[in-house]
């Protein structure tokens, strides 16, 4: 049985203001009349009955996931007690799955990325599974390069896999987010894809994966494992995950399995990871601004500008992001929108000032 998973604890930090703890990006409407987790459910039910599909998040987000997914089952609604990075989330699903199915076949997806074709998602998905049950392999989905971006990272192709219909590879190398320079030689070349963080893999074969590569993390999940369905489950959770270290599943696993391959997805997809994201996505006036608040301007060009009740005037200023939520306004430069994951660092720092994160 194939089964989605879809991972919906992060905070979304770049987005902030808009994304706080409280209500991060996968539960905004950033584009489009429905959220970002509910666009993720609907395009996924397409592949997947809702009975088998499996949310992983935070506890204080099940209201709000409940309200916006009233279709999900309770029992597929997994808690993570802390963040433990992407290695220990999926993780955590699989031994889950393998209690249910030992045969299970896992969709892992992000709760917060846009796909605006769906017919091709739905198609690469269905090849994805059917070379994974036949191959035993890791699959991660390759996003063809439209531009040469620095927000993402990068799948080097190697050898095609020549026996299917669909593009293939074996997956070369995994690179970090590059410099510009880098980005352009690397969507030349013609042989590099985006890092979607998209993946489809068996279960029992992801737990082999981690046994070898993360050994300790796997002998945690075996405990957590044992106490599914216990008394002893939500304790023995808490208690494990206090003692795991966590691992994004692409360094602990992805970069060094032997059994990874990548498959080219040439759909429009974009993560949204930061605020100038918006200008691909939204018209801009005269002078190059995105505006979606009450706005009054004279000499500003090249801005966004985000608010809610509030009038935000702006005079002779240009290529800022500007945000107001009402308990928060932010101006940014837009060369630096990367820097607001620092910003947030600080703010932690500043007891006063976390109630704003």
């Amino acid at each position: 049985m194939v089964y989605a998973v879809i991972m919906s604890g992060g905070v979304g930090s770049r987005f902030w203001p808009k994304s706080r703890k409280s209500r991060p990006k996968q539960f905004l409407r950033t584009v489009g009349a429905k959220t970002m987790i509910q666009t993720t459910v609907d395009r996924i039910s397409k592949v997947v009955p809702m009975e088998r599909i499996y949310i992983v998040t935070s506890s204080q987000y099940i209201d709000t996931l409940e309200t916006q997914i009233p279709e999900i089952l309770s029992e597929n609604i997994l808690i993570e007690p802390m963040n433990r990075d992407t290695a220990t989330c999926i993780g955590l699903a699989a031994v889950h799955l393998l209690k249910k199915d030992p045969n299970a076949t896992m969709v892992v997806l992000p709760s917060d990325h846009l796909i605006f074709d769906q017919d091709k998602f739905v198609e690469v998905i269905h090849d994805a599974i059917n070379i994974v049950e036949e191959t035993d392999c890791l699959m991660t989905m390759g996003i063809k390069p439209s531009r040469p971006e620095t927000a993402y990272g990068y799948i080097e192709a190697g050898r095609s896999i020549a026996q299917y219909d669909c593009p293939v590879y074996v997956a070369k190398r995994f690179i970090e987010k590059p410099n510009k320079v880098k980005a352009i030689e690397f969507v030349n070349k013609g042989t590099y894809l985006w890092n979607s963080g998209m993946f489809v893999w068996k279960a029992s074969v992801l737990m082999e994966e981690i046994k070898r590569f993360l050994p300790d993390l796997h002998s945690s999940l075996m405990k957590i494992s044992d106490a599914i369905g216990t008394d002893e489950e939500t304790t023995v959770l808490e208690e494990i995950y206090e003692e795991i270290d966590g691992i994004s599943i692409d360094y602990g696993i992805m970069e060094r399995s032997t059994r990874v391959n990548v498959i080219e997805a040439d759909f429009r997809w974009d993560d949204i990871g930061s605020w100038t994201a918006f200008e691909r996505f939204f018209d801009k006036d005269e002078n190059g601004n995105i505006v979606k608040a009450l706005n009054s301007k004279i000499d500003t060009k090249e801005c966004i500008i985000f608010g809610e009740d509030r009038l935000i005037a702006t005079i002779g200023v240009s290529n800022l992001i500007i945000v107001d939520t009402g308990d928060v306004v932010m101006v940014c430069d837009k060369s630096r929108d990367q820097d607001i994951k620092e910003l947030l660092k600080i703010l932690v720092e500043q007891q006063e000032l976390t109630k704003f994160i």
